[in-house]
């Protein structure tokens, strides 16, 4: 039973361990090194950065200290927490300082945090015991933060997401979402990248800005840039008030005055060269002046302005404080002889000498007092302290040895002897003082080397049986292993060295050096060497041997010509010879128009190099029309074959119509084409008047003729005043351009005036009876009202006279209608 129990002991304890090694391996910030991995990296990288480098036109030079700490992110063992000295995992919480930006483990630096709480605040005297906030340091750039500000929670880098889930194609420990966190120093801008380790880079934001001196015009300029000079002096007044800044444009205040002058001291005794900026000094003597009293002398050094009054004169205090005296600053204050009562030392009894100078003695008054602890008193004077010799059993804030400190008041201080535990690096132990819970980190380092030991890091002390060494720069001294006299330039490094990539340059059968990579060495897979014993017996893999293999054969580029001459191709050395380059011939055929058609071929029979152009018989023979071009305007097609030199003049007529579109003529095609435009023109015209109409109206009076028609007409038209009462006639064209006009005379306007007045005063009679007529219907209505009431009130009679124009009307109008009808 006790063997079983073993067996399943040890098999519980290896799964968990095999369990755990699959989730480390899983987990970890950067699993491989291979391609795949480099090439998901470089696109995660790249997809962080891409909000950035859009603002900069791809320029990333600004984001090469993020760069690093993300690249740390991702590969295996970078990312340490100096704590536990142990890797920090994809999957594991994390808390990242905002001082250096270094990652712990959230469980590491909450326990870090509860320590260095409980190391500083242990009470040195029992004043400051609970009265103190004392912050907590990083672990390592010692950025302090408060007691409030101990993480409690898992956070993505940017603090926007609780417990961020694992995602392989984000950053380790990020959210994905736009960092967004204000830019160091504050610009008002906000981060562009996604939510990222390490510090934000420099604001890529173009913003307007002017140099320091405000003279230069403003420029735009990156927001982290923003302040420029533009190398110009400055020209502001100095402190000194006399001199102007001759530096170039700078940011902040003015440096001092560098010139040198004369000045005097504030006393105006002395004079020396002192530097402008500085123009008020003091010399090293006493003023010396005589006071107002006349007896003493001023004792400052060097002043400025008036001495003051004596400091011996007005009323004076005795040495207790209680009298006042007057007297000449010639006499000391004597003592008053009342008691002194000032308070002692002790801040409980008064003196109880007289008035006296000098300070008061110490108290020596019996008091009883009680010691420390509390637990004994005894009387003694009041100025000894009283300790007992009682020692503190209580346990120290090291859990682990008593305090044994003689009369001891309950605060008991930190414990001073030496921890001596195995701190997580298992090579040291702890210095620090007994303590309670984990140690600190071991401050020691340990080098890791290369394989020739010339590249050394220094790693925490723990650490250098899991880290990978170092990439050493040195290149490899091992001898080659291949025909080469030297091995091809590698840097250092552990294991076999890379298999030789140099040229083989071995001479080959045709004279050429073999190009190819060396392949002395090269790995073969062997297969058919083992033979199974049945078919039970499992495959086994396939064997691998090193050996040399033959040189492949020769890739030389030769130049070789094609059949037909059209090209000269460089083909590998061992199959240089004659081709077809499977192009169309493109020799010229005895037509002269066309070329052969046939693939690429051999043409035999030519007689001179001036022939190798030409058409041989292993060519085809053109059977296609003449599609020479015609004459411009020519629609006919060439009645030959296809023929050298140039084509028969056309005798075809043409139909075609006139102009002015209303004739069809027929006209040789010859006579058309080879005719000038004046020719053409009268080709093409039917000899008829044009029937288009002209924008006055009138029709055009020129021949059929092209484009279109002049607009001068000629025609005669009526020109009438705008009365109507006078015409002329004129040519339309004119009336067109606006060149002539006819204006009324003064008959016109008198005739025009006379009208206006037979108008208005028939308005005016047509008024007049408008108003006549509601009159008497408003005394039809009264008296419609007034028929039931008696006869006695006197009915108004109301007079219609007549107006002016029914007097004078026919005397108007009778002369008006007679001059009119002479006038027609």
């Amino acid at each position: 039973l006790s063997s079983l129990k073993k067996f399943d002991e040890i098999k519980k304890a290896n799964q968990a361990a095999a369990k755990k090694l699959v989730e480390d391996q899983l987990s970890s910030s950067s699993e491989d090194d291979d391609e795949d991995a480099e090439v998901k990296q470089g696109k995660i990288l790249d997809k962080t950065f891409t909000i950035y480098t859009s603002q900069t036109d791809g320029d990333a030079s600004e984001l090469e200290r993020t760069r690093q700490y993300m690249n740390e992110a991702f590969q295996s063992g970078a990312m340490t927490c100096l704590i536990c000295i142990a890797s920090v995992k994809r999957n594991q919480a994390v808390w990242s300082c905002c001082g250096c930006f270094c990652i712990f483990h959230l469980v590491c630096i909450q326990k870090w945090a509860k320590d260095s709480l409980f190391l500083v605040s242990s009470p040195l005297t029992d004043d400051d015991f609970g009265k103190k906030d004392y912050p907590w340091p990083c672990p390592k750039c010692r950025f302090e933060y408060k007691r409030s500000e101990t993480p409690s929670r898992y956070y993505c880098y940017c603090g926007k997401v609780e417990n961020p889930t694992v995602d392989p194609w984000l950053v380790p420990h990020s959210c994905g979402q736009i960092c967004e966190r204000e830019f160091k120093p504050s610009c008002g801008h906000k981060c562009l990248l996604l939510c990222h380790p390490g510090p934000c880079p420099p604001c890529p934001k173009m913003v307007t800005t002017t140099c320091h001196c405000k003279k230069a015009k403003p420029v735009p300029r990156r927001c982290s840039a923003k302040e420029w000079s533009c190398r110009l002096p400055c020209g502001r007044t100095l402190l000194c008030g006399q001199h102007a800044c001759e530096n170039p444009c700078h940011a902040g205040d003015c440096q001092p005055c560098p010139r040198v002058s004369k000045q005097r001291c504030i006393c105006g005794r002395q004079t020396a060269e002192r530097l402008c900026a500085s123009p008020q000094w003091q010399c090293d003597q006493v003023c010396g002046k005589c006071l107002p009293c006349g007896n003493h002398t001023c004792e400052q050094v060097c002043h400025a302005g008036p001495c003051g009054d004596c400091p011996r004169s007005g009323k004076r205090s005795c040495p207790c404080g209680k009298t006042k005296f007057t007297l000449p600053c010639t006499e000391d204050v004597p003592t008053c002889g009342d008691s002194c009562d000032k308070v002692l030392e002790c801040g409980i009894h008064k003196c109880s000498q007289r008035c006296h100078r000098g300070p008061c003695e110490i108290c020596r008054q019996e008091v009883e007092k009680q010691c420390r602890c509390g637990k004994h008193t005894k009387r003694m004077p009041c100025h000894k302290p009283y300790l007992c010799e009682t020692k503190c059993t209580k346990i120290r804030d090291c859990q682990k040895h008593q305090c044994r400190r003689k009369c001891c008041s309950g605060n008991c201080p930190p414990c001073d002897q030496v921890c001596g535990r195995t701190l997580g690096c298992r090579n040291h132990k702890c210095p620090s003082g007994c303590h309670r819970g984990s140690c600190n980190p071991c401050p020691e380092t340990v080098d890791v080397k290369c394989n020739c030991g010339k590249t050394v890091i220094k790693v925490p002390c723990g650490r250098e049986r899991t880290i990978r060494p170092p990439k050493c720069k040195q290149l490899c001294s091992r001898p080659p292993t291949c025909h080469h006299s030297t091995q091809e330039k590698h840097y250092c490094h552990f294991g076999r060295c890379p298999p030789c990539r140099q040229p083989c340059q071995k001479t080959l059968t045709c004279g050429h050096l073999c190009p190819v990579s060396c392949h002395d060495e090269a790995l073969v897979k062997q297969t058919g060497l083992h033979q199974s014993a049945g078919p039970w017996e499992q495959p086994s893999e396939p064997a691998f041997i090193q050996t040399a293999l033959p040189c492949p054969p020769c890739e030389v580029p030769i130049p070789v010509e094609c059949l037909g001459q059209h090209e000269v191709s460089p083909l590998p050395c061992h199959s240089a010879h004659p081709y077809s380059c499977k192009r169309f011939c493109g020799r010229l055929l005895d037509c002269q128009n066309h070329t052969c058609m046939k693939e690429c071929h051999r043409v035999t029979k030519l007689i001179s190099s001036a022939d190798g152009k030409k058409a041989g018989p292993e060519c085809s023979q053109c059977e296609e029309e003449c599609t020479k071009p015609r004459p411009a305007g020519c629609p006919h097609r060439c009645v030959l074959p296809c023929h050298p030199g140039d084509c028969p003049s056309c005798l075809q007529m043409l139909k075609i119509k006139c102009h002015c579109k209303l004739s069809v003529l027929y006209i040789e095609c010859l006579k058309l084409t080879c005719a000038d435009l004046k020719e053409k023109e009268l080709l093409i015209s039917c000899k008829n008047q044009c029937p288009k109409e002209l924008p006055c109206g009138h029709r055009c009076k020129e021949i059929c003729h092209s484009g279109s028609c002049p607009l001068n007409c000629s025609q005669k038209v009526k020109l009438r005043c705008l009365c109507k009462r006078l015409k002329k006639e004129v040519q339309c064209s004119k009336i067109q351009e606006g060149q002539v006009s006819l204006e009324c005379d003064a008959l016109c306007k008198e005739m025009k005036r006379k009208a206006y007045e037979i108008k208005e005063a028939e308005a005016k009679a047509a008024l007049e009876e408008e108003k006549r007529r509601q009159q008497a219907e408003l005394e039809a209505f009264e008296n419609r009202l007034k028929g039931r009431r008696k006869n006695k009130r006197r009915r108004d009679e109301i007079e219609v006279e007549q107006s002016s124009w029914q007097k004078y009307k026919n005397l108007i109008m009778l002369p008006v209608f007679g001059v009119a009808v002479v006038m027609v």
